[in-house]
């Protein structure tokens, strides 16, 4: 038993020696959503604290990032997030496929599906109020259908 519980310390240690890239960039893309369409102030807020550590190229990392396996989780959530919505690379996306994304943000918030409640249950700020869940549907159906 010292022998497995020793073995399973040691693997712990040496996971604590990778660190995966971080998801910073040095300020805002060319091509993020707020230099090419309408995103009134309380918006933009809305969208920073509720949505763009997992959906931008810029994280604000909790002081847990630096423990292994989690960094690697949240690395792995930030991937996959970029990868279905990223506003900082939106103007990068053909009409199309920008007003589908509108169009999901708003029946995910109607929904509840994001923010995802894992992510809510430690970052409380990024809970949406009903009346936040209404300015960023009104927004991004408006936005949507002005494409």
């Amino acid at each position: 038993m010292k022998k497995v519980l020793f073995v399973l310390v040691a693997i712990f240690a040496l996971m604590q020696l990778y660190h995966p890239a971080k998801n910073i960039s040095g300020g805002v893309s060319a091509n993020a959503i707020e230099r090419h369409y309408n995103v009134p102030q309380n918006v933009g807020t809305l969208l920073r604290t509720s949505c763009y550590d997992c959906h931008s190229n810029n994280t604000k990392y909790p002081w847990y990032n630096n423990i292994q396996p989690v960094a690697l989780w949240l690395n792995s959530h930030i991937n996959d997030g970029k990868r279905h919505l990223n506003f900082d690379e939106f103007d990068t996306y053909p009409a199309e496929k920008k007003i589908k994304k509108l169009q999901e943000i708003a029946k995910t918030v109607e929904k509840d599906e994001m923010p995802l409640s894992s992510y809510t249950l430690i970052h409380g700020d990024a809970r949406l109020s009903t009346e936040n869940k209404k300015v960023l549907i009104d927004w991004a159906t408006a936005l949507s259908k002005a494409q």
